[in-house]
């Protein structure tokens, strides 16, 4: 076969490859929102400078943030077993991060400060005023660097099984930048996040590992995390793609050092390393109050509702639900 011949094959086969790809990224993309979940019923877009961000207002009194994690899958449906109790009495905020649910997602470098720079010109902008805060998880992390940059903005703080801060302070390597690259290539790059993000990898490793009892979990819960990584055509990959690459960390020690708000941590048994995160915050937050949290591991939320609230209760004398 002449050389013409093997580059002509080649050719074909590689436009025949991409053109499979490209229809496997497209069905995953339509089938895996068929059930409109993530619903925006009832919402509004904050046109922030970086991209639209979707979020809620429900309830009339003082004002609470609740943030999900930050997560590809995650989004403000992370909360929807607490508003009903926690509006009665309170203005309610959720709101989808830039890069998850049904906010925009561009293909920038997600980082810390992106999501400090949000959560400010968010309060700011849409709340107007002085307001509790409620965050699980690394999304714990901005809110308290934000907090140390204005704490004007922030009244009480409660922090929901927040990241090891050691974890955090961790910075970029060639791996993960590379990691990162792979991730953002237009064919290849969606079709790697597609296997990354597929309902058996996510029952394997994120419902196995953030779950005390996975098996119990609502259908619908699972589905609505496999939904919002899909959605806008699983652009969620430039956020996995800076999450992986490590540009979402952020060394916290000096900040903590200046907060003087009052801050709540719960720490859920469900994983011992909780309680050592807990007591690692406890270190450099000496004031610090920690309650544990049984049955569950990462979202008590979703695994313990009722349980959570009594204890949002007694810090931030939020009434629970009768």
């Amino acid at each position: 076969m002449s050389w013409k011949k093997k580059l002509t094959t080649g050719a074909v086969l590689a436009s025949l490859t991409a053109g499979t790809i490209y229809t496997i990224n497209k069905i995953i993309s339509f089938t895996s929102t068929l059930d409109n979940l993530l619903c925006k019923e009832d919402g509004h877009y904050f046109d922030w400078r970086f991209g639209k961000i979707f979020y809620r207002k429900q309830g009339e009194g003082k004002p609470i943030l609740l943030i999900h994690d930050l997560t590809v899958n995650s989004s403000s449906h992370e909360w929807n077993k607490l508003v009903k109790s926690l509006k009665k009495r309170n203005t309610v905020y959720t709101i989808d991060l830039l890069g998850c649910g049904h906010s925009e997602k561009p293909n920038l470098t997600y980082t810390n400060f992106l999501y400090v720079q949000l959560l400010t010109d968010f309060i700011k902008t849409i709340i107007g005023e002085k307001t509790d805060v409620i965050a699980t998880g690394t999304s714990s992390s901005f809110v308290l660097m934000a907090c140390a940059n204005d704490d004007s903005l922030f009244d009480r703080i409660m922090m929901i099984n927040p990241t090891n801060l050691s974890t955090l302070a961790t910075i970029p390597t060639k791996r993960t930048k590379l990691l990162r690259y792979l991730l953002l290539t237009p064919l290849i790059g969606t079709f790697l996040y597609n296997i990354l993000m597929s309902k058996r990898l996510s029952d394997q490793n994120f419902f196995e590992e953030n779950f005390h009892n996975p098996e119990a979990l609502d259908v619908e819960i699972k589905n609505s995390y496999y939904e919002s990584s899909h959605l806008d055509s699983s652009h969620g990959k430039y956020l996995l793609g800076s999450i992986l690459g490590r540009y979402t960390n952020a060394n916290m020690f000096h900040a903590l050092k200046n907060i003087n708000n009052s801050i709540f941590l719960i720490a859920s048994t469900g994983s011992g390393e909780n309680i050592a995160i807990a007591e690692q915050y406890r270190n450099y937050i000496p004031s610090i109050e920690i309650t544990t949290l049984k049955d569950s591991v990462h979202f008590p939320q979703l695994e313990t509702p009722q349980t959570l609230l009594e204890q949002i209760d007694l810090f931030l004398g939020v009434e629970e639900e009768s």
